[in-house]
């Protein structure tokens, strides 16, 4: 169930009384109608991005509600699915801080592959309601990963987009990672995060940590 880089650090909470509950939670939920995403890409965010390749950890709050849209990644949909309104702010933000064309497509697997945890806080949800595993046991959970990444002796960049994921940065050393902390993409407070230059900022502290950089660009699919 739990990708093998990440065992060694996570194994322990699955042997816990809250994560058995929580199973048992999302299992009745998926028997009395459709949970996203499917149960098979629940981990996905783990499993595209190995712990000791983590290089940017991005928290999200809660998968996509809609059909066939979260696949497991915070803020990424699957190929051939309508970009999301943060989506977009997030990729105007990129174009206007370091000039990489919007892409046709929501699909950031590519941010996966290179290091980019892409993370919800709860991993998922009831089909068209937002917000109904919230409080169930996945937080607890996903502050397991965030502490075991903020464990790294490798410093780590972490973004915190909105009051609810800065409400984690008590779970990361801030002194020995860098925190990128800013307004949420969503269209309610895009007025803010436009400008913010997260990317720039997240580039630098990448640098600065002796990694590889990130390529932002997202391949078009079309």
């Amino acid at each position: 169930m739990l990708p093998e880089s990440w065992r060694g650090v996570l194994g322990e909470e699955l042997t816990k009384p809250y994560f058995k509950e929580l199973t048992e939670f999302v299992e009745e939920e998926r028997a009395n109608g459709p949970v996203y995403p499917p149960r098979e890409e629940v981990f996905a965010a783990l499993e595209a991005t190995p712990f000791d390749e983590v290089k940017v950890l991005v928290l999200g709050q809660d998968p996509y509600h809609g059909e066939g849209q979260g696949h497991g990644l915070c803020f990424s949909v699957r190929p051939g699915v309508r970009v999301p309104p943060s989506l977009r702010n997030i990729y105007k933000e990129l174009r206007d801080d370091l000039g990489h064309p919007v892409p046709d497509n929501g699909y950031l697997m590519p941010w996966a592959r290179q290091g980019v945890l892409l993370l919800n806080a709860v991993l998922t949800v009831r089909a068209g309601e937002a917000n109904s595993h919230k409080g169930k046991g996945w937080e607890r959970f996903t502050d397991a990963v965030i502490r075991a990444v903020s464990g790294r002796r490798d410093p780590v960049v972490f973004v915190l987009w909105g009051n609810y994921a800065r409400k984690k940065l008590p779970l990361i050393d801030t002194e020995r990672h860098t925190v990128v902390e800013g307004a949420h993409p969503s269209p309610l407070s895009a007025r803010r995060f436009f400008g913010s230059r997260p990317f720039s900022q997240i580039d630098a502290a990448i640098a600065a940590h002796g990694h590889t950089p990130v390529d932002w660009r997202v391949p078009n699919l079309g």
